[in-house]
């Protein structure tokens, strides 16, 4: 079963920084494009980044532009999102999801999706 796997979310301090991880299994993330979303509690979800299935474009929110840094390595299946300078407002669960080669801001025509890793950021 195709299925996606976020790792790497924890509680830090504000300034901190985590590496997330986003790992598929049965299917092959180089024909993907992987994108980002979070959720706080009681908020809509947003999509925060983006990678097309080769890498080759990105896509950043304004709310976290110059602070995340999304890359991939389907040489392992996995993709990664590394997020420094954490500030609280960036506590929420944080999900990866996949769809055929090219990114979407419309997190409904993703068609894989994870569990969520939950980041925590302490003021």
């Amino acid at each position: 079963q195709a299925q996606v796997v976020e790792a790497g979310g924890g509680l830090v301090q504000a300034g901190g920084s985590l590496r997330l991880s986003c790992t598929a299994s049965g299917l092959t993330l180089g024909r993907y494009a992987v994108g980002w979303f979070r959720q706080a509690p009681g908020k809509e979800r947003e999509g925060v980044s983006c990678i097309d299935y080769i890498g080759r474009t990105e896509y950043y929110s304004d709310s976290v532009k110059g602070r995340f840094t999304i890359s991939r390595d389907n040489a392992k299946n996995t993709l990664y999102l590394q997020i420094d300078s954490l500030k609280p407002e960036d506590t929420a669960m944080y999900f990866c999801a996949a769809r055929f080669y090219y990114c979407s801001g419309s997190s409904t025509v993703y068609n894989y999706w994870g569990q969520g890793t939950q980041v925590t950021v302490s003021s």
